[in-house]
């Protein structure tokens, strides 16, 4: 039962053509702004997300660079979490090396930039104002530790809860009884609307704690 249960997250297939592939490249077909003469609605729906999480991290870190690439990590977090909800395609971000790519990477690269060329500042942050000295060196080790747990806390939680929603839609899926079989067509139904809005929030939270992250960072 569990070798069938989590089998849904092989990236294998039992086709002889991987759809992982197909849907990949069908996608990349019809995102790009550039290849419709007139926009379409998958281009301007892309268009008002990318507009909206624009101006939600413009609140938190006003950083052009950044926000283009925290824009793009968006969208292709919400593309993989989206497509993973179609028959027999896996969902890259429900394992952690995929995950922890995204992240670490981005976060690796920041650290290194500040330590760097902001010693001083990086070294203040350690420690809040008005921070009673005998607990000092407590505060230190314990703001040094989250530091290098947030990319790692980052990549569990997007992991975690694109795995939990999937398990369920199995489980509900392995149920054969004929007696039950429109409260099963129910729940599978409301089980797959919030599945999508699922992938679509853990896509915003992903970003927004990256960015909220970052910020801390001079």
């Amino acid at each position: 039962m569990l070798t069938n249960l989590f089998s849904s997250f092989d990236p294998s297939t039992s086709f002889n053509i991987q759809t992982n592939w197909i849907l990949t490249i069908l996608i990349l077909m019809i995102l790009p702004n550039k290849f419709w003469f007139v926009e379409s609605r998958v281009t301007m729906l892309k268009m008002i997300l990318g507009n909206f999480i624009e101006k939600e991290m413009k609140f938190i870190y006003f950083n052009k660079q950044f926000i283009l690439n925290m824009k793009s990590m968006f969208l292709l977090i919400l593309t993989m979490n989206l497509t993973g909800l179609t028959p027999y395609v896996f969902t890259p971000s429900s394992h952690v090396s995929v995950s922890l790519a995204l992240g670490l990477p981005i976060w690796i690269s920041l650290m290194t930039f500040s330590w760097t060329n902001y010693t001083n500042l990086m070294f203040a942050h350690l420690l809040p104002v008005s921070t009673p000295t005998l607990i000092s060196p407590f505060m230190i080790l314990v703001e040094s530790i989250s530091n290098l747990i947030r990319p790692i806390s980052l990549s569990v939680r997007l992991t975690a809860n694109m795995i939990a929603g999937h398990l369920l839609l199995t489980l509900l899926g392995n149920i054969n009884s004929i007696k039950t079989i429109w409260l099963i067509l129910i729940l599978q139904i409301s089980m797959m609307i919030f599945e999508i809005a699922v992938a679509m929030i853990q896509a915003y939270v992903f970003t927004i704690l990256m960015t909220m992250y970052s910020s801390e960072i001079p």
